[in-house]
C-alpha cells in the first residue's frame, strides 16, 4: 500500500498492510538534541533546523523520514500580516536568556545555559480585571496572510508524494485561555470567578473559528488529518473538575470539532496527555476522530483496556512506548520488546498509527530511537508476513 493509502484504511478502522508510522508534528516530533545525535549515528550530513522553537524541536528531514519509513508529513499555516515572533535575547538575573512573544502577547523563555525548551515567562492577562480582559486585543484568527502558499505546499504533498497530509496543531481552545491568563491563576478563577474562564474560552473559540473557516476555504478538501487539542489531564486524571469541563470546556470544543467536520472529511485528532479515560465519552461525543498520545504510563492507559474499550469507535495515534520509563534509559532490545507487546495490543483491526508518546526528548540515545522505529515496523505487519503474538 501507499503510505497514504495505509494510513487511511487504519483511521477507517481496517486493516493495512502493517501499522501506519508517523515522526514530525508538534507532538510527535524530536527534540534539536536528539535529532543532532541521531543524524550523526545514520551518518548523515545535514543541518538540524527548528521547527518548534516553544519545544524546540527539530524538522525531520526527507532521508531521516524515510529511513524510519515514516507515512505522515506535516503542513502548517502562518502568522499575520506583520507578525515577526522572532526570538530575542535578554539579559536578567545574571543569565542570558532567549525570550519569544506570540501573537497573543505570552512571553515564553528559555536560558541559554540550558537550551532545552521554553516556559511562559510572561501572561498578560495576569492581575487584570474581567472588564480589563474583554478588553484585551486578540489577533485575528481569519487574517489571509496566515494561509497564503497553503494549499499549494499540501497540493505538491498529495500529488507529487505518497504520504499522508497532517495539519500543525490548531483548535487550542482552552489552554491558551491559561497561557493568558496564568495556569494558577486560572485554575482559582474556575473555582471563584468562572466568568472569567468563560470570556476568555469565548475569545479563543471565536479566533479558532475564523481560522478554521480560512483554513478550510484554502485545504479542506486536500487535508487527511487536522490536529487540535487542549491538554485536560495529568499522570492520575483530569486537571481540573470535570463539571467545569463539561459546563464551559466541552461546548466550546464541540462547537469548533462540529463546525471542522461540517466543512471537511478529513478525521479530527485530539491531543491530550495524561489519563485521560474520564473524558474519552466527552471527546467521542463531540466528534473526535483520534486520540493522541496516548499516554500508556498514566493510569487506567493501559493499551489492552483502550482497545477493548473504544478501539471500535477511536483511532490510538501515539502510544508506542513508555517515553518517560523506557524510551530514554532502556537498551535497544528492551526498546524493541516494549514496542512488539503495544503494538500487538494496539494493532488488531486497524484503527492504530504508531508513534512514541508525545515528543521524542533531548535525552533519548539515537541507537533507541533507530530501535523505536524499527520494531514498529517489524512488529507492525498484518497478514501472513506479520509478526504475530509469538513474533
Amino acid at each position: 500500500m501507499t503510505p497514504r493509502a495505509r494510513v487511511l484504511a487504519a483511521l477507517d478502522h481496517t486493516e493495512p498492510d502493517r501499522v501506519p508510522i508517523d515522526l514530525g508534528g508538534n507532538q510527535t516530533g524530536i527534540h534539536k538534541f536528539a535529532y543532532q545525535r541521531l543524524i550523526e549515528h545514520l551518518g548523515l550530513d545535514e543541518q538540524v533546523v527548528l521547527m518548534d522553537a516553544v519545544q524546540q524541536l527539530a524538522r525531520p528531514s526527507e532521508a531521516v523520514l524515510e529511513r524510519l519509513r515514516v507515512d505522515t508529513r506535516y503542513v502548517w499555516a502562518g502568522g499575520a500580516k506583520g507578525f515577526q515572533g522572532g526570538i530575542v535575547q535578554n539579559r536578567r538575573g545574571g543569565r542570558l536568556w532567549h525570550d519569544l512573544t506570540d501573537e497573543f502577547g505570552v512571553t515564553w523563555s528559555m536560558p541559554d545555559d540550558s537550551p532545552y525548551y521554553m516556559d511562559i515567562s510572561h501572561s498578560p492577562l495576569a492581575g487584570l480585571s474581567l472588564d480589563e480582559i474583554r478588553a484585551y486585543p486578540f489577533p485575528k484568527g481569519d487574517d489571509p496572510a496566515r494561509f497564503e502558499g497553503l494549499r499549494d505546499r499540501v497540493l505538491e504533498l498529495r500529488e507529487n508524494t505518497p504520504y499522508a497530509v497532517v495539519s500543525g496543531i490548531s483548535g487550542v481552545v482552552y489552554e491558551i485561555c491559561w497561557y493568558l491568563r496564568g495556569l494558577e491563576n486560572l485554575f482559582i478563577d474556575m473555582m471563584d470567578r468562572p466568568q472569567v474562564l468563560e470570556v476568555l474560552i469565548d475569545r479563543t473559540l471565536e479566533f479558532w473559528l475564523g481560522w478554521f473557516r480560512l483554513f478550510l476555504d484554502e485545504v479542506g478538501d486536500v487535508v487527511d488529518v487536522i490536529m487540535i487539542g487542549d491538554d485536560l489531564a495529568g499522570q492520575t486524571g483530569p486537571l481540573y473538575p470535570p463539571r467545569i469541563y463539561r459546563a464551559i470546556v466541552k461546548p466550546r470544543q464541540k462547537r469548533l470539532v462540529q463546525y471542522i467536520k461540517s466543512r471537511t472529511r478529513a478525521k479530527v485528532w485530539y491531543h491530550s496527555c495524561g489519563s485521560v479515560t474520564e473524558y474519552i465519552p466527552d471527546l467521542l461525543d463531540n466528534g473526535i476522530d483520534i486520540l493522541n498520545p496516548v499516554q500508556i504510563s498514566a493510569r487506567g492507559m493501559e493499551p489492552q483496556r483502550l482497545k477493548a474499550q473504544w478501539g471500535d469507535r477511536l483511532v490510538f495515534w501515539g502510544g508506542g512506548i513508555d517515553a518517560q520509563h523506557v524510551l530514554p534509559r532502556a537498551s535497544p532490545e528492551e526498546v524493541r520488546e516494549h514496542v512488539r507487546r503495544n503494538v500487538l495490543a494496539f494493532k488488531p483491526g486497524g484503527g492504530y498509527i504508531f508513534n512514541n508518546v508525545h515528543n521524542i526528548q533531548a535525552d533519548v540515545p539515537p541507537q533507541n530511537v533507530v530501535a523505536l522505529f524499527d520494531a514498529a515496523h517489524e512488529f507492525g505487519g498484518y497478514g501472513p508476513d506479520g509478526k504475530g503474538d509469538e513474533g
